[in-house]
């Protein structure tokens, strides 16, 4: 009888393990989870399923309980925990070696200055006395547990300098300094690698924060110059394969007004600038994920249509006026190749609970396509043209 396929255990329950559902079943890939609470984004589509802390070694342990191979939706498991799945023998993707560079600013930043990557001008810093000497304006950022927007803070003087600080005595991370940058936009160059160093790199794109929260991204970033994009690109592989990342990385970067990129944040997981991968790209970010972790062939990471748009459906300020569900109608009706993904999530402010893809040829018209069901299952159509 034909040997089944190993089960690959997925830590995180959100949208992101989620979203490596679908393309685990056409792989014939069977995914077991561990959920932080019960009923969350990805426990509604993965029947198996364990609810438990990452925190909890023991928790992971019988998770991952004959499991070949163990991969996250977050990057927040303690690296003494993933190296004592090592150690029994779960090959965990990406390494810890690896991953802390993702979970620990001031480590990824150290590293990258030894690989020579450009990236802002930055310091570690103890108290205001220390921001005073790197230098104001500047931001300041926890190295550990931020994401979204949270965990940092925009520093005009030292007397903003305050929450960064309190926030490090209660939780004992270090505070970063970083110089704010002068950049025309954001760009992100995703790339993924496999544990036989088979490497695949996607489009650069661009896209658009708004509070700290990836908003909108356009495939490939329009207007990048084709020697710029191929250098985000080969950054990207290079940080890759120099940090032995097994799995999708995504490196976000300033492109900055004279014509460079920096290094901003690194994410060692399918990541919000690549989700116009699901319905743009041959093969989306979330198959070359199980493939690369599983060491399967990458498949192609080539664009399916000239321009691909997606805009994240957040949550607004009134839970009660977002249509979500009841939203399909108006948004398929008006535009049947519109590609919908909705998270299973209640909505509350501000709060990721999907997003659209629009392809095309016409840029200002997978824009306007998207913005508006965007729009149109938040509840706010008067604003999809900000």
């Amino acid at each position: 009888m034909p040997e089944l396929a190993p089960t690959l255990a997925v830590i995180g329950g959100g949208q992101l393990a989620r979203m490596m559902a679908q393309p685990a079943i056409a792989l014939g890939l069977p995914l077991r989870l561990l959920a932080e609470a019960p009923g969350v984004s990805a426990a509604q589509v993965i029947p198996d399923h364990q609810v438990g802390d990452h925190r909890d070694l023991p928790t992971l342990r019988a998770v991952t309980a004959g499991c070949s191979v163990v991969t996250f939706d977050h990057e927040h498991v303690p690296t003494e925990h993933l190296h004592a799945l090592e150690a029994d023998g779960v090959a965990v993707r990406p390494g810890p070696d690896a991953l802390v560079h993702a979970q620990d600013k001031g480590v990824m930043r150290e590293r990258l200055a030894e690989l020579g990557v450009e990236c802002p001008r930055n310091a570690i810093v103890a108290d205001t006395a220390d921001v005073e000497a790197f230098g104001v304006p500047c931001v300041l950022k926890t190295t550990r547990g931020g994401y979204d927007g949270k965990g940092v803070w925009f520093v005009d003087d030292t007397d903003d300098c305050a929450e960064a600080f309190a926030v490090a005595r209660e939780t004992g991370v270090r505070i970063l300094a970083e110089e704010r940058v002068a950049f025309r936009r954001e760009l992100s160059a995703l790339v993924v690698r496999a544990p036989s160093g088979q490497a695949a790199a996607y489009p650069v794109v661009a896209s658009t924060q708004r509070d700290g929260i990836c908003h909108e991204v356009v495939a490939p970033a329009p207007d990048l110059d084709p020697d710029l994009a191929t250098h985000a690109q080969q950054v990207a592989l290079r940080i890759a394969g120099e940090l032995g990342v097994t799995g999708v990385l995504a490196v976000e970067l300033f492109e900055t007004t004279d014509g460079r990129v920096l290094v901003n944040e690194l994410a060692m997981r399918p990541h919000n600038t690549g989700h116009w991968t699901q319905d743009g790209a041959v093969t989306s970010q979330f198959e070359n994920h199980l493939r690369a972790v599983m060491d399967l062939p990458l498949g192609s990471p080539a664009p399916r249509a000239r321009w691909t748009v997606m805009v994240n459906i957040l949550g607004g300020p009134d839970p009660e006026v977002g249509r979500l569900w009841d939203g399909y109608p108006h948004a398929m009706a008006r535009d049947p190749q519109l590609r919908v993904h909705l998270y299973g999530k209640e909505p509350r402010p501000g709060r990721k609970v999907g997003h659209v893809n629009a392809y095309g040829d016409d840029l200002e018209d997978c824009l306007e396509r998207a913005r508006h069901a965007a729009a149109w299952f938040r509840g706010d159509l008067g604003n999809e043209s900000e």
